[in-house]
């Protein structure tokens, strides 16, 4: 796989640093043979100690950055590759330096106390184009759950929550208490204009089929004009009576219907015998397999139409949160209280998932490292501290030749 750029320009700047302590090493090497080429004393033997001394430094720290990623010279000399030996215990390691000294409450709690969050988010939210992110950012995030959602386990549970919600309620006196507010509203006189209304046109519209059963129901003895007669007085006083009441808001009928709906509703909220039926019709009306295939649509339709709203950003959803979340952000930013309220669950919020998780994080850096095979555990880590390291090779060869100098220096006194 080809390294990213990041990585490729760490590799580049490697080598550039390895190649500046070879040169050294190279120029100690050519310096030291041409002084012992010399064999001058003097001055000449003060820069062939130096020379001298830096090749040995250069070499013993060479040697040392090389045995922390791979053998030198390919040889199997004892302890070194140290870290393809070792990477497992490193990545231990590093996990558990992470969890002890990074992943704590005092630490995150500390940094936290002086992020000031509540008054940053305030502001950002307070900005229209922030306030629209968020809410699709929450649109995405609300999608996202209910498309991985199983709709069998949600119908069943929200079919669980209505069945316990309807049968922990009495049927009969519920609807006892519906005619009560029927009847304080007087709504049923004006079903009762609606069945009286729908009475009369009823009348009208088979007039010809009632004289008919008249007919049918008459003596054969009978003269049809009394028949005309009699059905004339009779649809006549059916019509009148009906438009009667109709028409009469204070009718005896009327009276007499308000005190049976009256006596309905005390019925169905203390009769036994209708406090058992209304049970007895809404245990049937459980089990029917209609109310399972409603609660099946209620809840496909619900998914169908919030996950529609949340992907288009036109929507009342999203409107609505895009405004109601600009309205909090320019409230949080103003009020210091609501500033230290979210600091406050942010903190707490961050200590619960550390006290519970941190081991998460050690135990994750530990298992990548172990799936890392040596060679490329060596390779990534040479490639963040290589460079670093060239300048121990660089500083061994410099503050190797100056200990050369101080020696020669000194035996020349001696």
């Amino acid at each position: 796989m080809d390294p990213s750029p990041i990585d490729a320009e760490r590799l580049r700047s490697l080598r550039r640093m390895k190649a500046v302590a070879l040169a050294l090493l190279v120029a100690a090497a050519v310096v030291y043979v041409i002084t012992k080429i010399d064999g001058g004393e003097g001055w000449v033997g003060y820069v062939r100690a130096f020379s001298e001394a830096a090749m040995v430094g250069a070499l013993a720290d060479w040697f040392a950055v090389t045995a922390l990623f791979r053998h030198p010279l390919r040889l199997p000399i004892p302890h070194t590759a140290i870290i393809p030996k070792r990477k497992d215990q490193i990545g231990r390691s590093l996990g558990e330096f992470v969890e002890s000294n990074f992943l704590t409450q005092e630490v995150l709690g500390e940094r936290l106390a002086h992020a000031d969050i509540g008054r940053r988010l305030g502001v950002w939210l307070s900005e229209p184009d922030n306030a629209q992110r968020a809410s699709e950012a929450l649109g995405d995030a609300l999608k996202g759950t209910l498309e991985v959602l199983d709709d069998k386990e949600v119908q069943h549970g929200l079919e669980g929550v209505v069945r316990r919600r309807i049968s922990d309620t009495p049927a009969a006196p519920l609807f006892g208490k519906a005619i009560d507010l029927t009847i304080d509203g007087g709504h049923h006189q004006r079903l009762l204009d609606s069945v009286l209304v729908g009475l009369g046109g009823f009348l009208e519209d088979n007039r010809v089929t009632f004289r008919k059963r008249l007919d049918e129901e008459s003596p054969w003895w009978v003269p049809e004009p009394i028949d005309d007669r009699v059905f004339e007085k009779i649809y006549t006083a059916v019509g009148s009576f009906i438009a009667d009441v109709g028409n009469d808001p204070h009718h005896e009928v009327r009276g007499s219907v308000d005190t049976r709906v009256a006596a309905l509703a005390e019925r169905l909220k203390h009769d036994p015998e209708m406090l058992a039926k209304g049970e007895a019709l809404k245990d049937e009306l459980l089990d029917h397999p209609e109310f399972r295939a409603w609660i099946e649509s209620l809840w496909l339709g619900t998914k169908r139409a919030m996950i529609d709203a949340a992907d288009d950003p036109a929507s009342e959803l999203r409107v609505r949160a895009a405004t109601s979340l600009q309205q909090l952000g320019t409230r949080l930013s103003a009020d210091p209280a609501l500033q230290d309220k979210v600091d406050d669950w942010v903190e707490r919020a961050v200590g619960y998932v550390i006290d519970r998780y941190r081991s998460e994080v050690g135990d994750l850096i530990a298992n990548t490292v172990e799936r890392w095979d040596g060679e490329s555990t060596a390779e990534k880590m040479e490639l963040q501290v290589g460079r670093d390291l060239q300048f121990i090779r660089i500083n061994g060869t410099l503050v190797g030749g100056l200990a050369g100098v101080a020696i020669h220096a000194l035996s020349a006194l001696l």
